[in-house]
């Protein structure tokens, strides 16, 4: 699984007009599952994300998880991480799962995710998404799960 994870203030996804995810201070997690993935990927990646020590402690270190900060989570679904642009000037998605597995990954990092922490927000598989976000730092961390 890809996945590529922002340190927010705040951020929201909306679909045709309406919020359907939105965090205070957080992490913005975009996530693409692969043709080989599966639910131990989608596991491992979970555990990583709410683990991950990316929030600043009283002396300004990266040494807190989302799960320290009592953080939000805003999981969003987006095939495009998957892109390969190495071959002319149309990016190829090939990389990607398919719908029907990339849709049952999603769900189940979703499901994984509220089980084991408080605040976890989500956009909509397949929607055209308006993503906002307020980026904190910026930190951005691009995480590959094999």
């Amino acid at each position: 699984m890809i996945a590529v994870l922002q340190r927010v203030q705040h951020a929201q996804v909306e679909v045709e007009g309406r919020i359907t995810g939105a965090i205070g201070p957080g992490l913005l997690m975009l996530v693409c599952a692969e043709p080989g993935d599966s639910e131990a990927q989608a596991d491992k990646l979970i555990a990583k994300v709410l683990k991950l020590r990316i929030f600043s402690d009283a002396a300004g270190k990266m040494n807190l998880s989302v799960q320290d900060i009592a953080g939000g989570l805003l999981i969003v679904s987006q095939f495009t991480l998957a892109a390969d642009c190495s071959s002319g000037n149309r990016p190829s998605f090939t990389g990607a799962a398919g719908a029907e597995q990339g849709r049952r990954l999603y769900d189940y990092c979703l499901a994984t995710a509220r089980r084991q922490h408080p605040q976890v927000e989500a956009g909509e598989f397949g929607a055209d998404m308006k993503v906002s976000l307020l980026n904190d730092g910026p930190v951005t961390i691009p995480l590959q799960i094999r």
